[in-house]
């Protein structure tokens, strides 16, 4: 090795450098080499196995703001999806090795294992400082020898890639071809009570879980299917989850929602899902200055006055009146109101069909790691789906007003 020669073992030099030319220089963690990406921060103190499966962080560089990570190791169970979706991760003070009975490797290594490039040491408070006053921006994380290039090198490099705005992504991180989630595989006993449709934007794990606790079926579907799909599959409801990217771009699942709505089936949606409801509605969407992630975000439940602690990951939201009811712009669909909403900075987190059987919210019901406030989400839905059941299947009859602010059996235990 020559003396001028860059450190490209454990530990070698490594550089976070954000858009606007700032830079914060560390050593390399996982993988070495360049990750790009935008550059956001999850303020959540547990559940940093959960964060970086969730394929909503797909092409993002995140920033985990608690300072020690990696304490527990990682292990097979705990995974949202089938692999890391983070582009990139930023961590201050890793663990040195793992101290937990359900451990199976080290964080280092898993990050090793899939390719995934991540920068330790360095000022976690202030990156995330900085984009909160900036806003999430476009970055990339350098180690080993790409962390050799002159400063103008690698500002042009990060400033060379597209931005999360016009981002098409849910297809890139959805399934190929569908599979179903048995009740009896959770601990359901019994036939199944209804079979939920539940389009893969970037499902998480634990939401056909959720269902399957409950005596649901879930059939999960690519993010391209279409409603003759849908129909196929014999769908009592149906489900769209979270995912990545820019919520403009999600026309064949605006579509798709649409078709559902005119037909009457009860649905609901999580995330992603709760914007492509605002867009089938007429709403519009916007991106957010630097989103909200973590799994400690306060959301108020406009009509019950609850205040529940919510999970979040999302950059972008939902462009309606909060002073509703109001009649949706597709007028069609009829009332519908704001019934959720971010305390922080009045973002909406939730959208409430008042004639048609369909819900959704913004933040994360299902979520694991975090506060389990929400999980009654799940069986509102189920109530929907009882409902036109006992209709004859349709939901001409349904008072969906009545049975959206009607408490549910997990509401009464609270």
């Amino acid at each position: 090795m020559t003396e001028n020669a860059p450190v490209t073992g454990p530990g070698a030099a490594a550089v976070l450098v954000l858009e606007d030319g700032r830079a914060f220089r560390g050593r390399s963690y996982g993988a070495q080499g360049t990750a790009l990406g935008e550059a956001v921060f999850a303020t959540g103190m547990t559940g940093y196995q959960e964060t970086i499966t969730d394929p909503s962080y797909a092409r993002q560089l995140v920033v985990q703001t608690a300072p020690h990570i990696g304490n527990t190791g990682v292990n097979s169970e705990d995974a949202e999806s089938r692999r890391i979706w983070v582009a990139g991760y930023v961590v201050r003070d890793p663990a040195r090795r793992p101290s937990n009975w359900r451990s199976e490797k080290s964080l280092d290594e898993e990050l090793i294992e899939q390719g995934v490039v991540g920068i330790q040491g360095v000022d976690t408070r202030a990156i995330t400082r900085h984009l909160r006053e900036r806003g999430a921006m476009k970055a990339g994380i350098f180690s080993g020898a790409d962390a050799a290039r002159t400063d103008a090198e690698l500002v042009a490099a990060v400033n060379g890639q597209r931005g999360m705005e016009g981002s098409r992504l849910a297809e890139e991180v959805s399934i190929d071809s569908r599979y179903v989630v048995e009740p009896s595989d959770h601990g359901w006993e019994g036939e199944p009570r209804f079979t939920v449709a539940a389009l893969d934007l970037g499902i998480k794990a634990m939401t056909p879980k959720h269902f399957a606790q409950r005596g649901v079926r879930t059939v999960v579907l690519p993010a391209d299917s279409t409603y003759d799909d849908v129909v196929a599959v014999g769908a009592d409801g149906v489900f769209m989850s979270n995912g990545p990217g820019d919520p403009s771009t999600a026309d064949a699942q605006v579509a798709l929602l649409r078709k559902v709505l005119d037909a009457k089936k009860p649905f609901f949606g999580i995330c992603f899902g709760n914007q492509i409801l605002g867009r089938a509605l007429g709403f519009g969407t916007y991106k957010l200055r630097y989103g909200h992630r973590g799994i400690n975000q306060p959301v108020l439940d406009r009509r019950t006055g609850k205040v529940e602690i919510t999970s979040q990951n999302h950059g972008f939201a939902v462009d309606a009146p909060l002073d509703g009811p109001v009649t949706a712009p597709e007028e069609r669909f009829g009332r519908v109101e704001v019934s959720h909403v971010c305390l922080n900075d009045d973002v909406v987190e939730g959208l409430a069909c008042l004639d048609l059987p369909a819900f959704s919210v913004q933040y994360h019901p299902e979520a694991a790691a975090g506060p389990h406030d929400s999980a009654y989400l799940f069986d509102r839905f189920i109530d929907f789906m009882a409902d036109a059941a006992r209709s004859g299947g349709g939901s001409d009859d349904l008072d969906a007003t009545e049975v959206s602010k009607a408490p549910t059996h997990a509401q009464e235990e609270n």
